[in-house]
C-alpha cells in the first residue's frame, strides 16, 4: 500500500497568466504558495479483480476504459496499471473551492502510481506528467500553476515562457519574514463549490482571439505579480495587502463571472468593517475562499464570523508532494 500527502495552494500573485493561451505568445509569471491543506492518495493491490475507485463517489470496473473518474482514467492508462487495483481518496477541503485540488490530486496520484512501481521521481517530472494528462490528454482549460505547486511546495516563483518551458525558484525570504507574511494572511470559505472550466474557457477562447480587456487584463496581472514578488522579497509585507486589492479590482473587470454580489459585498465588509488591507477571491471565480491580509486578526475574524463565514486556519507547506506510507 502506498499513500501521498499532496499541498493544496493559494495564488498570491500573477494567477491566470500561466494558461498556455497567453504564456504562449506574452510569457507569464506566477508566485504561488502551498499550504497545509492536502489531497492523500492511498493506492494498493487488490484482493478482488477489477479496479475499485473511493473517491466522492464510489466506481468498480472491469477495465481502466470503463473509469468514470476522468483524470483516475488517464492516469492509470498513462502508467499501464494492471487490475485488481484500488485507489482511494481524501481530502481536507472540498473540491471546487480554488485551492488547485485538481493539480494537486494528480500530482498525488501520479506520486502514488511510481511509489507502487518503486520508481525513483522528482517533482518536475511529477507536475509535467500531471500536466500531461489534465491539459493534453483531457484537453481542460487550465494553467500549470497548480501541478508546479503541488510538487515542489513551498513559496515558488513560476516563470512560464513562450517556448512551454517552466522555470520555478523558491521566494527568496527570511524565515521571520515567512512567518510575519503567514500570519498577515486568513481564509475564509464563502460556502459553496463552482466549477472553475467555464470561466478558465472563456479566458482561453479571449486571450487566442486577443480580445483587448482580457489581454490588457492579464499583461497587468503578470507585471503585478512581479511587483509582488519584490515586495515580498524586500520584506514589506504590509504592502502585499493594497497590491493584492488591486489585482482582485483588475481581475473583476476582466471577467465579471469571476464573483457575485454575495462575495462582493463579503469583501467590502473586510475592507470597512473588518481592518482588511486586502484581498480576493482566490481560484477561478464566483465562491470557494476570500484571503485577506491583515493586521488585526480578531477584528477580521469577528466580522466575518458574524457574517456567517467560517474561518480555515492555515500554514505554508516547505514539502510538495511526499510519500506517506510505503508497505509492501
Amino acid at each position: 500500500m502506498i499513500m501521498t500527502r499532496t499541498p493544496l495552494r493559494i495564488s498570491l500573485g500573477g494567477g491566470g497568466t500561466d494558461l498556455p493561451s497567453y504564456s504562449r505568445e506574452f510569457g507569464g509569471f506566477v508566485l504561488s504558495a502551498a499550504i497545509t491543506k492536502y489531497v492523500y492518495i492511498t493506492v494498493n493491490r487488490s484482493f478482488l479483480p477489477g479496479y475499485f475507485l473511493k473517491y466522492s463517489e464510489m466506481e468498480h470496473t472491469a477495465t481502466r476504459s470503463e473509469i468514470r473518474h476522468p483524470l483516475v482514467r488517464e492516469v492509470l492508462e498513462m502508467h499501464q496499471v494492471p487490475e485488481p487495483f484500488e485507489v482511494v481518496s481524501v481530502a481536507d477541503v472540498p473540491a471546487g473551492t480554488g485551492l488547485g485540488s485538481s493539480g494537486a490530486f494528480g500530482v498525488g496520484l501520479m506520486h502514488a502510481l511510481h511509489a507502487y512501481k518503486r520508481e525513483p521521481v522528482c517533482a518536475e517530472k511529477l507536475a509535467r506528467e500531471a500536466i500531461e494528462v489534465e491539459m493534453t490528454r483531457l484537453s481542460e482549460p487550465v494553467g500549470k500553476q497548480d501541478h508546479y505547486i503541488a510538487a515542489y511546495g513551498g513559496l515558488l516563483c513560476q516563470e512560464y515562457a513562450t517556448d512551454g518551458n517552466v522555470r520555478v525558484a523558491p521566494l527568496q525570504m527570511p524565515e521571520d519574514r515567512v512567518r510575519e507574511l503567514r500570519d498577515s494572511l486568513m481564509l475564509f470559505f464563502v460556502g459553496y463549490t463552482r466549477q472553475a472550466s467555464a470561466l478558465l474557457a472563456d479566458q482561453k477562447t479571449r486571450s487566442l482571439t486577443h480580445d483587448a480587456a482580457m489581454l490588457d487584463g492579464l499583461h497587468f496581472t503578470k507585471e503585478l505579480g512581479r511587483e509582488i514578488k519584490n515586495v515580498l522579497e524586500a520584506g514589506s509585507i504590509a504592502e502585499f495587502g493594497p497590491l493584492m486589492d488591486a489585482h482582485w479590482r483588475r481581475k473583476r473587470e476582466r471577467s465579471p463571472g469571476m464573483t457575485s454580489q454575495r462575495v462582493d459585498e463579503l469583501y467590502d465588509l473586510a475592507r470597512t468593517q473588518g481592518g482588511a488591507t486586502g484581498g480576493k477571491l482566490v481560484g477561478a471565480g464566483g465562491s470557494g475562499f476570500l484571503l485577506f491580509q491583515t493586521q488585526d486578526r480578531r477584528r477580521l475574524r469577528d466580522v466575518m464570523t458574524a457574517a456567517g463565514l467560517s474561518e480555515m486556519d492555515f500554514s505554508f507547506d516547505f514539502d510538495g508532494s511526499v510519500v506517506m506510507v510505503r508497505n509492501g
